[in-house]
């Protein structure tokens, strides 16, 4: 078995304690550093992904996985192109004023920065302003992710669309939403650009949307 393969798998199954000793290897073998986060980890998240839409593993799999990801990559960071972490440019993640939910938020995050991007995370309790100062301060930032967990908060991501938009970015910056309550009716009602019922198919919209 190669070691991008074995790497692959090491994520795939949540193998912490693993993880960085197999990056290593792998490094002093002459794999290509580009190559282990590619058709190692990320492929492996993508999988991972995958099989959480079809019910396969459920939130505490990914999360593990995700954590051996990032393992992994600290590992592997000094050696990497400049480009190779966040190269589908950054994503700026949320949630919403007057939520205080995080887990979905966070394990969102956690899938978008497997996919590739630089993800900038606002924290919870997000006003619209601070969306929009964020992209302020990020240019280059082509992705917003906004989420509400309670349904007494969405009314919060239809603020956080209008004044992303008001600000200027209509059309320039795509907007990316989610939740418990959230549907993709209530998504086309507000003007947002995509919306996904869980964190693997968020970061395939994510890529879909970036491309």
């Amino acid at each position: 078995m190669s070691k991008i393969i074995e790497i692959a798998a090491t994520v795939e199954n949540g193998k912490v304690k693993l993880i960085e000793a197999l990056v290593q290897e792998a490094l002093d073998a002459g794999e290509d550093p580009n190559l282990i986060l590619e058709e190692g980890m990320i492929a492996a998240m993508s999988v991972i992904g995958a099989k959480f839409q079809r019910n396969e593993v459920f939130v505490p799999e990914m999360l593990v996985a995700a954590k051996t990801m990032k393992k992994g990559v600290e590992v592997l960071r000094p050696h990497l192109t400049n480009d190779s972490l966040g190269k589908m440019g950054k994503f700026i993640i949320g949630t919403v004023a007057g939520d205080l939910h995080d887990i979905g938020k966070n394990l969102v995050a956690l899938m978008i920065e497997s996919a590739g991007f630089e993800v900038i995370d606002l924290g919870v309790d997000v006003p619209p302003s601070k969306f929009v100062d964020a992209l302020a301060e990020n240019p280059d930032c082509k992705l917003v992710g906004a989420s509400s967990l309670l349904t007494t908060t969405m009314a919060a991501l239809k603020d956080t669309v209008d004044a992303i938009h008001a600000a200027g970015y209509k059309g320039k910056v795509k907007i990316l939403i989610g939740g418990a309550p959230v549907t993709q009716e209530f998504a086309d009602e507000i003007g947002a650009d995509g919306y996904t019922p869980d964190a693997g198919s968020a970061a395939t919209k994510a890529v879909e949307l970036a491309s």
